[in-house]
């Protein structure tokens, strides 16, 4: 049997990127993404729910993360999810934690109007004139998916089926 474990995240920062380096020298950095889900219960009642991820990335993503991010930005992950266990100091018990490693990471704009936007479903960073933006980060292998049609290709009457 197939298995699968892959996870896709859009939500703000509830910090800054906090950015360390391994003895051989690779960057770690640590997020903490909030995730809200709005619905509408059986009552007609607007129900609103956040959920905190913590998320590690690596290499360059770790290094862009902390550069370029900041608490309250808005960030797409993609990546795993990892069970971190470990032996409490203060009371001897074992411990267990669930987070995503992020494998990919694209900067969104915070919907604010402001900082970070760019055309094309690609968003980066905020940019001086002279900086080029940085490119997005992806683990190698095959390409997945589709291509997203361009804006001019869609129109309101169009039906969906389903």
């Amino acid at each position: 049997m197939a298995n699968l474990n892959k996870v896709m995240l859009i939500g703000n920062l509830t910090r800054d990127p906090e950015l360390r380096y391994t003895p051989k020298g690779t960057a770690v950095a640590d997020i903490g993404l909030a995730i809200n889900r709005v619905w509408t219960n059986e009552q007609n009642v607007r129900q609103e729910e956040t959920v905190f991820v913590e998320v590690t990335l690596w290499g360059r993503q770790a290094e862009l993360a902390q550069q370029y991010l900041g608490k309250g930005r808005m960030a797409y992950i993609e990546g795993r999810l990892q069970m971190d266990t470990w032996d409490d100091k203060e009371t001897g018990k074992k411990r267990s934690k669930l987070k995503v490693i992020g494998e990919a990471l694209q900067f969104l704009p915070d919907g604010k109007g402001g900082n970070g936007g760019g055309g094309g479903g690609h968003a980066g960073p905020p940019q001086p004139s002279s900086r080029p933006a940085p490119q997005q980060q992806r683990p190698s292998g095959p390409p997945q998916g589709g291509s997203a049609a361009p804006p001019d290709d869609f129109r309101e009457d169009d039906e969906i089926p389903f």
